[in-house]
């Protein structure tokens, strides 16, 4: 079952903070599918990962490519779908995520300009309709199990740059 996650960018851009989160799935052996709402943006965002530093190579690929079922990691647009078989989906730039395709992944990441009003609202909105999806399904396998409680994200950098918090009830931090 999809666990739902709210990384809320307050002191880093999503060109900083992306490449960790990657860093971090990768380092667990996920592939992730990184869906973003422009084209223009994911080759912006395929440029910036690419001008990493040596020591922080991140192997990815644009959608659209002969090899897309071959890349760790995807950017795409596509609304639905992850061609490389991602365990991760990671939307970004107010990108939508239907509550019916997150059972799909293992995780799936909102990411969003905390300094944004407009994002901000935006993501506690489709964050409240991801987790009512995800607990009417936890409750349909298992009525009489306790919802968790609210925790911290494992991927979620040490930093204080991004909140993450990942829930059953609902409510992001």
């Amino acid at each position: 079952m999809a666990e739902a996650y709210f990384y809320h960018l307050t002191r880093q851009p999503l060109e900083a903070a992306l490449p960790m989160l990657l860093e971090r799935a990768r380092a667990r052996g996920w592939r992730v599918l990184v869906r973003g709402t422009s084209e223009e943006r994911m080759r912006w965002l395929d440029e910036k990962l690419w001008l990493g530093g040596e020591e922080s190579f991140l192997p990815h690929g644009l959608a659209g490519g002969p090899r897309d079922a071959e890349q760790p990691v995807l950017l795409t647009t596509a609304p639905e779908g992850a061609a490389n078989a991602a365990e991760v989906l990671m939307a970004v730039d107010g990108a939508t995520v239907a509550p019916g395709e997150a059972g799909d992944f293992d995780r799936v990441c909102l990411v969003f300009d905390g300094n944004d009003p407009a994002a901000v609202e935006a993501a506690r909105e489709q964050w409240r309709r991801l987790t009512a999806a995800v607990a009417c399904r936890s409750r349909a396998r298992n009525p009489s199990s306790p919802s968790r409680a609210k925790r911290s994200a494992t991927l979620a950098p040490a930093s204080a740059s991004i909140t993450a918090s990942r829930s059953t009830n609902g409510r992001p931090n």
